[in-house]
């Protein structure tokens, strides 16, 4: 008996899990307890649909069960919408029998929302607009029935959730330490006592922080910790950099814990992260009334049985009509750009622009996950074009793009764009398939890249001729800006393009 909570152990349980516990491009995670479940919410900028939802029941194996924005009506990215531009930083919140969510696109014509369900898994409301508040919204309730939101900056309303009307303010509260540059990311709980501010501060690069404050009341007036920031790694030669923008929560044994987001930089100088910025899990203690986070490392100790994970599914047969939430497309995703029944087991992409530097291009991707990965399709070009690609955003992308009786491998960096290599088109279907090859590991060179990105065509035999190896780093946030990590999938860029399955698997 842990607390409250009874546990079988068996042999396949263990205590030791593997930060970061959702990899990937999964950043400003907000999280909350129902029962023994644990639901998650992130940031899913220029990508429809938006905001994945996970689910777990250890805080640490976590399974996306849904989108909160999943319908054309609920969000809309226009093609202005700039990358890294879009949904910003959700808060999910479960209260009075509902799950709540608050968050904001950033989109021209976007604004501030909540959207309420009764099961997280959706279906999730239409968008309850929020006029006249800033990016990064939080959801609390007092004893009263008093419902705050505080938001970046930072600032705080009472409004009326179910409407979105404002009722008192907005108020200025704390805005972290003196000359910290983006308070952001506020969080506010009753806890004990108290009411405690979490916020983040320093920009969500190397200098990212976090921070908290606390008072007798939700409003204020608050003391900060004299220990702040209470988690930073800026300055340090951690593997895990840019930490910040946590929530917390409890247990399943009643101990305390944080979810915050980070990034694994790799290569030489400045160092390079790829991934985009991915959900970490830390321990909490209680000292004099405030929180004091442990140590923030790859691996790491549960005080509670944690099950191996499930094998991750490698292939994607296109078998059913809709597809996994996992799969996300650039801005929008209409009815008509795709099809599981054109070709039954097949995934048809309409073309709807000539090139990925589009901003509605089709495209069907997920986030790369590992350092290390392989991925493979299976397609059938026909009288169309299009093929496997790396994005990071429109003006940073590697492609293989197969049709008009050629392969083709091209680079856009920046205002660079640059055809790598052709080879002819195999007849028949093509598989392609890019490796993406992480630095190794005790090997430093300060100009050394942060991985390598292997494209070309497999064979049926599983050979793989390499048409080009590419540097990662022009893949980066460090080089392209913004706040999003890597995205690998589909595309077509002319006629239709279908494709018989998807394939991906990490390396190592």
């Amino acid at each position: 008996m842990i607390g409250k909570f009874r546990y079988e152990v068996g042999e396949e349980d263990r205590m030791t899990f593997t930060n970061p516990v959702i990899a990937g491009m999964h950043p400003d995670p907000s999280v909350c307890r129902v029962g023994d479940d644990y639901y998650l919410a992130c940031s899913s900028f220029e990508y429809f649909p938006g905001v994945p939802i996970f689910h777990s029941r250890d805080l640490v194996n976590w399974e996306q069960i849904g989108n909160a924005l999943d319908r054309p009506g609920q969000l809309a990215l226009p093609p202005g919408t700039p990358s890294s531009g879009g949904v910003y930083a959700p808060t999910l919140r479960h209260h009075d029998g509902r799950f709540w969510l608050i968050t904001t696109n950033v989109a021209p014509g976007g604004g501030s929302m909540i959207l309420t369900a009764d099961d997280a898994r959706g279906p999730w409301s239409d968008p309850i607009p929020v006029p006249g508040i800033g990016i990064d919204p939080d959801l609390a309730w007092d004893d009263d029935g008093n419902c705050w939101c505080t938001y970046a900056g930072i600032a705080q309303i009472r409004l009326d959730p179910t409407t979105g009307r404002t009722l008192d303010g907005p108020h200025r509260l704390w805005s972290g330490g003196p000359h910290a540059q983006a308070p952001e990311a506020p969080h506010l709980y009753r806890i004990g006592d108290h009411w405690y501010l979490l916020i983040a501060e320093g920009g969500t690069e190397r200098g990212h922080a976090i921070s908290v404050a606390r008072a007798t009341s939700p409003n204020g007036p608050f003391e900060p910790c004299p220990a702040n920031p209470i988690l930073t790694h800026r300055g340090s030669n951690r593997p895990i950099q840019n930490t910040g923008h946590a929530d917390f929560v409890q247990g399943p044994d009643g101990s305390w814990w944080m979810v915050l987001l980070g990034v694994r930089p790799g290569g030489g100088t400045p160092g390079w992260h790829v991934l985009g910025r991915e959900t970490y899990l830390v321990p909490v203690t209680w000292t004099d009334g405030w929180p004091v986070p442990g140590d923030l490392t790859p691996e790491m100790t549960a005080p509670w049985p944690v099950k191996p994970p499930a094998p991750p599914q490698a292939r994607d047969d296109f078998d059913d009509p809709e597809l996994h939430p996992r799969w996300i497309s650039v801005r929008s995703r209409p009815a008509g750009s795709w099809s599981t029944t054109d070709r039954p087991g097949w995934l048809a992409l309409h073309a709807r622009g000539p090139s990925l530097d589009n901003p509605g291009v089709t495209f069907v991707g997920r986030r790369q996950q590992h350092p290390s990965c392989r991925v493979r399709v299976l397609l059938d070009p026909g009288a169309g074009r299009g093929g496997l690609a790396v994005r990071l955003d429109e003006r940073h992308h590697y492609e293989l793009e197969a049709g008009d009786g050629i392969v083709r491998v091209t680079a856009r960096l920046g205002s660079v764009l640059h055809t790598v290599t052709t080879r002819p088109l195999p007849a028949g279907p093509v598989r392609l398939r890019i490796d993406v090859i992480a630095a190794p590991d005790g090997h430093w060179h300060p100009t050394q890249g942060p991985d390598e990105l292997h494209l070309g065509i497999e064979t049926a035999d599983g050979t793989f001729q390499t048409l080009a190896q590419l540097d990662g780093r022009y893949l980066s946030t460090e080089v392209a800006g913004g706040f999003t990590g890597r995205v690998i999938g589909m595309f077509a860029t002319a006629g239709t393009v279908l494709f018989d399955w998807f394939d991906y698997e990490p390396i190592r």
